[in-house]
């Protein structure tokens, strides 16, 4: 996958801090006196920090970042900022609940002969529902399959509150890592952002028991990354198949055509389900597509 990330000239970088608020995703931190990319997984490439940063140090690149390689990034990237910068990243990973990264990034310090310069008990505290260390928590990781259902228990006001069949956070399609556990093996919703509101009882007739992902093909930008994680979640996450709802609006049918591109690029095929639901809310089709 080619996408855009951001990358610091640590010449020109004061360590002010000023970007760290403008990165939502907490891929930012500042360490040693200079702003730190800890993490590529977590660098959505949108530039929301570039316009905080008064010596103008950072910028959009371009390069190729899929499949995601954990022991590239640490060789490339963590290890020469020093065990700072590596306990910072591997701090990241916890949080997100990357366990699989995290193993190939502690593989790698083995290899290598570099200590790991957070204690044992660090390690093995995944990020869990209900907890967050730094970064943006509304962007964090969290697998509600974990607690057996999608959310704490409700307030008694709101007892009598339908269930909600939301599996996971974040949702938004730039957010989501197309390899989180909550993808594996799945069956993914790929819903339009206006879908849940116009349709009652969506959470029900729609979202049990999938994994979910939201766009507008309208209004979003990037669309190639969106073919590209839909890609991998594909090939890699193995997902089994893909429901796409849409509105009957015209610009809705982008989201037919993003999965269509992300098939032709997948090496592997999965069966697609249209689902085409009117402004009132009501499904107006449902049939699986050849794509």
């Amino acid at each position: 996958m080619r996408r855009q990330i951001i990358s610091i000239d640590e010449t020109k970088c004061t360590g002010c801090g000023e970007c760290i608020p403008g990165c939502p995703e907490g891929a930012l931190q500042v360490i040693d006196g200079k702003a730190r990319l800890v993490s590529d997984l977590f660098c959505d490439g949108l530039g929301a920090c570039i316009g905080h940063c008064p010596t103008g140090a950072m910028k959009i690149e371009s390069r190729e970042a899929e499949p995601y390689d954990e022991k590239r990034v640490m060789h490339e990237s963590i290890v020469k900022g020093g065990a700072n910068v590596i306990a910072a990243h591997l701090r990241h990973l916890i949080e997100h609940n990357e366990q699989g990264y995290l193993q190939q990034a502690l593989d790698y310090l083995k290899e290598q002969g570099i200590a790991n310069p957070l204690p044992p008990p660090s390690v093995r505290a995944p990020h869990r529902h209900g907890t967050h260390g730094g970064g943006c928590p509304g962007s964090k990781m969290v697998d509600f399959r974990d607690s057996g259902s999608s959310s704490d228990a409700a307030p008694a006001h709101l007892a009598a509150s339908p269930a909600s069949s939301l599996r996971q956070w974040p949702i938004q399609l730039h957010l989501v890592s197309p390899q989180a556990p909550y993808f594996q093996g799945s069956d993914l919703l790929l819903a339009a952002d206006c879908a849940a509101f116009a349709v009652g009882d969506f959470h029900a007739k729609f979202m049990s028991g999938k994994s979910l992902a939201i766009a507008c093909p309208k209004l979003d930008s990037e669309m190639e990354i969106y073919v590209d994680k839909l890609a991998a979640m594909i090939d890699l996450s193995h997902i089994n198949t893909i429901t796409v709802a849409i509105m009957e609006v015209p610009c809705c049918g982008g989201l037919m055509s993003i999965v269509a591109e992300a098939l032709k690029k997948a090496s592997r095929k999965v069966p697609v389900k249209k689902v085409v639901i009117s402004l009132k809310g009501e499904t107006l089709k449902e049939e699986w597509v050849l794509m």
